[in-house]
């Protein structure tokens, strides 16, 4: 649970998106695309889903991508190579379903770019033609694009200011895409207004779209029930029913709902961070 090495891949607008390698050898073994672990910083911290972006099995390592925005999210991208995480847990979370679609979309939206990135090279491999479409703010806060396009058949971007590729939604992209051609399945992730977007618009189209949730976890065992979400009317938990599920069948609002129940609790306990610096 030692970080090896830590890179920050962008920061600007109050957002900084670090990447941390960590020796965890049983992991790194076993993890299969769309898994994650769940970690603590400290013995009195939270707990954390965060999706593996990357592993070496021969290195016993694996590759975390975390945006700092609350609070054990901010202490984990205080620490640096030489440091140890105080737990980690994983592979969790069912693996992706990867056969051949023939052609495939990936939507990621802000740091949703690193879930995306294991999925689409996984469906790379099983022959799927590959098209990613990858949203941001702002080009400095664009990663992993290099990785991307090296397994992309057709890549773009946008962004919010204009800064960087098209200005404008992901969801832009997308309509256009459908519009021009078949596909076999939209794969999505990023914040949950883009992704019930996505939803909409797949959905007008009669196309199979999958998301993978970032709900709130706790336990990531199933036995808190904290990250609970509806999906075709009946309760699931996105730590061991997911975290990927068919997209039309979530309930959006509710999911919206419950990710800012501690928002504002949050926010509090991240000022306090802030002013211990």
């Amino acid at each position: 649970m030692r970080i090896i090495s830590k890179k920050i891949l962008g920061d600007a607008e109050g957002a900084r998106i670090t990447q941390l390698e960590v020796l965890a050898p049983e992991i790194a073994n076993k993890v299969l695309a769309g898994q994650f672990v769940v970690l603590m910083v400290v013995p009195e911290g939270e707990r954390i889903p965060l999706t593996i972006v990357n592993s070496d099995k021969k290195e016993g390592v694996i590759t975390l991508i975390l945006q700092e925005v609350g609070l054990t999210t901010k202490l984990l991208g205080r620490l640096n190579a030489g440091n140890s995480l105080f737990a980690l847990a994983g592979p969790l979370g069912h693996p992706t379903e990867i056969k051949n679609y023939k052609k495939v979309i990936l939507v990621g939206g802000g740091v949703g770019i690193a879930e995306i990135y294991p999925v689409a090279k996984a469906l790379k491999e099983a022959g799927n033609h590959i098209t990613a479409i990858l949203g941001i703010r702002a080009k400095a806060l664009l990663f992993l694009e290099a990785e991307l396009k090296s397994v992309s058949d057709e890549f773009y971007v946008t962004t919010d200011d204009g800064s960087y590729g098209r200005k404008g939604f992901t969801t832009d992209v997308l309509t256009e895409l459908l519009q021009k051609g078949s596909f076999g399945l939209v794969y999505a992730v990023g914040p949950i207004p883009m992704m019930k977007k996505v939803t909409a618009v797949t959905k007008g189209f009669s196309v199979k779209a999958v998301v993978s949730l970032n709900a709130l976890m706790v336990d990531a065992t199933g036995m808190c029930g904290c990250c609970r979400v509806t999906v075709a009317g009946k309760t699931k938990f996105s730590c061991v029913d997911g975290p990927e599920f068919e997209a039309d069948l979530v309930d959006w609002d509710e999911l919206s709902s419950r990710n800012r129940i501690y928002l504002e609790q949050e926010k509090h306990i991240c000022k306090l961070l802030i002013a211990e610096k």
